[in-house]
Formats: structure tokens, C-alpha cells, sequence
């Protein structure tokens, strides 16, 4: 652990991630969001996962509507957790989406995908695309709203060693919020591949 925690340390400046795409697109049921994060994963987060240590990437958005008259009120909040994991055996890495936090859904709720590179699952992760976030009816047509985006990497799902090991070094900081005035955009075409997390629910509740 010792060994560890020096060459945490010595571990080279982390580029500050990034949110380059936000939109929200809207049926007549749903309201969805997809988004892009940029940021590079730090080696030595990349070694914790060589060493077997699943890592947690946690996604929010909370809706607002605006009052000119009093504070926004908040429509509705969002929560997906990623699970990546890699497998020794198989040499693959495993994302598990889970369409809220891992601590009220667990795993059981989760869709399961393989990779055979840490790029191709990192991309994964860092691409949401039409994520269920509000009910249509939630969302006025004739008001603007405001998306507040949040990104992170849960270090709290770390093994408590691990998290007494890394708090405060900014090398395990991956963290990113954006905020703006959106409006809700329509889907034209209904037949856009579904959002893995909400088929994920879906298979948990049979």
C-alpha cells in the first residue's frame, strides 16, 4: 500500500475533464439527454483497475424550470452509475450501467456489456445518449429549463483503504458539471436504438 500511495503521488498533471455536447430530446412520453464527456483516465487509476479494482462513474442531471419570480423549481433529478471492472482471465473489460445509485439499485439492475480494450469501454462511459430523465409531461413547452449536468468518479465506492489512500490527491479527481438553458427538442424517429440503462430496469422487474 505504500508503494502504492508514493507512486500516486508522483503521478503526472491530470487534464481537467470537460462536458462538449449537451441536448435534450423529447417524445410524447419521455424526455431524454445525451451528453459528452472528455477527460483522459489517470494511470493510476488505470492500474487500480489492472489491479482488480472496479471503478464507479456516476452521471446526475437535475431539471429546472425558471421563475422570474421566485427560485427555479426543480422538476425532476437523474442518477446512472457505471460500473467498469477488468477480467483477469478473459483479459476483457466489464461495464455495468445501472439506471440510478448502485447503493438503491445494486448490480441486479444493471446491463452488462464487454469490451476487449479499456478505450472502447472508456468511450462507453464517456458518451450518454438518449437517457431517460424526465416524464414529457413533466416539461412545460411554453417554459425554459434548465439542465443541470454532473460528472464524477465515486471514490466512495472504493475500498476503504483505497479511499483513505487517495482522498485529496488530484489525480483520482475526475469530476465535471455543466449547467444551461435548454429546449426540449422532438424526436422525430422513434425507431433510435433504446437507452441500455432503461432496458436494464426493464429485465430487472421480470
Amino acid at each position: 500500500m505504500l508503494a502504492f500511495l508514493v507512486m500516486v503521488c508522483a503521478g503526472p498533471a491530470v487534464q481537467a475533464a470537460e462536458v462538449t455536447q449537451l441536448r435534450m430530446e423529447r417524445s410524447e412520453e419521455s424526455v431524454y439527454l445525451s451528453a459528452t464527456v472528455r477527460f483522459e483516465l489517470p494511470m493510476v487509476v488505470e492500474d487500480a483497475l489492472l489491479k482488480g479494482i472496479p471503478m464507479f462513474f456516476v452521471a446526475e442531471a437535475d431539471i429546472y424550470r425558471d421563475r422570474w419570480y421566485w427560485y427555479d423549481k426543480r422538476i425532476t433529478t437523474a442518477t446512472r452509475t457505471m460500473r467498469l471492472a477488468y477480467q483477469p482471465l478473459t483479459r476483457r473489460w466489464r461495464l455495468n450501467i445501472l439506471p440510478g445509485a448502485i447503493s438503491v439499485t445494486g448490480l441486479r439492475a444493471s446491463l452488462s456489456q464487454n469490451y476487449d480494450t479499456l478505450s472502447e469501454a472508456m468511450a462507453a462511459i464517456q458518451r450518454i445518449s438518449r437517457w431517460r430523465i424526465a416524464d414529457a409531461a413533466e416539461i412545460d413547452a411554453a417554459s425554459r429549463h434548465n439542465v443541470e449536468f454532473r460528472f464524477r468518479l465515486d471514490l466512495s465506492q472504493l475500498p476503504r483503504p483505497f479511499q483513505i489512500g487517495v482522498a485529496g490527491q488530484r489525480d483520482w479527481t475526475i469530476a465535471v458539471e455543466d449547467s444551461r438553458q435548454l429546449v426540449p427538442e422532438p424526436i422525430r424517429d422513434m425507431s433510435l436504438a433504446p437507452d441500455p440503462a432503461r432496458e436494464a430496469a426493464k429485465e430487472a422487474q421480470k
